[in-house]
């Protein structure tokens, strides 16, 4: 037996498609051919990956016309009866391999894609959360809802979470302020879904500083200072 012949039954091997003669001959071959331990081993690994990325899903449309197509041309000449199977098990066993591949590198995308995709606001959230000085306060709104302000003194950031409160009317837009003394400073615009928002606030936050909201023309305030009363209001100190 030449190494090529091993190679095609160890595929059969990690596919538990062996005949019994075959399997005979694979364990053979295993004993006295140490140096072809390693290809075994490398089939049965990846016969282990297949089945953990196997999904209970329909396969890709045009997957089993290609698969059949590669077996129909695969070469066939001067072996005896079973090594076209064997051949074919290698085939199959190369191609789902391959198919695996595919389809960890393409989960692996989507992961990272999210990853990378994730809003500004949502990263600065984590960021102060793990921060040892984390701080934050909630406020009930007199028409409903609440607003949440998280903050750091370390890494000077601020966000605000909003929930339950209503979008602004057409033309209009939320903006958020930084209160410091007797000045209001500009920190952003934001909108709401549903009710919702996460919003990182521009600029440094000092402490002291209180985390206000108004409502303002879109775009934001075109003097750079409030042009109504701020319906949020949330001290940090």
């Amino acid at each position: 037996m030449n190494e090529q012949e091993f190679a095609e039954l160890a595929a059969g091997a990690a596919l538990d498609a062996l005949s019994p003669d075959d399997e005979r001959r694979f364990r053979d071959a295993l004993d006295r051919h140490a140096e072809w331990r390693a290809i075994a081993e490398a089939d049965a690994e990846t016969a282990v990956a297949l089945s953990a990325a196997a999904a209970p899903a329909a396969p890709p449309a045009g997957i089993r016309a290609a698969l059949l197509a590669q077996i129909a041309e695969t070469p066939q000449e001067g072996v005896a009866a079973p090594a076209p199977n064997r051949r074919w098990t290698r085939v199959v066993f190369a191609l789902a391999a391959c198919l695996a591949l595919l389809v960890g590198v393409g989960i692996a995308a989507v992961a990272i894609n999210g990853q990378l995709n994730r809003p500004a606001s949502v990263i600065a959230l984590e960021e102060i959360q793990a921060s040892s000085d984390a701080e934050q306060a909630t406020v009930e709104l007199p028409d409903g809802g609440s607003a949440t302000a998280h903050w750091s003194a370390s890494t000077g950031t601020a966000v605000l979470v909003t929930d339950g409160i209503p979008a602004p009317a057409d033309g209009k837009t939320y903006e958020l302020w930084f209160v410091r003394g007797e000045s209001a400073i500009p920190a952003g615009v934001f909108d709401v879904d549903d009710g919702r928002a996460t919003a990182a606030l521009d600029g440094d936050m000092q402490a002291g500083d209180v985390i206000a909201v108004t409502v303002e023309q879109a775009g934001g305030s075109p003097t750079g200072t409030p042009t109504s009363d701020p319906f949020i209001v949330i001290p940090t100190a």
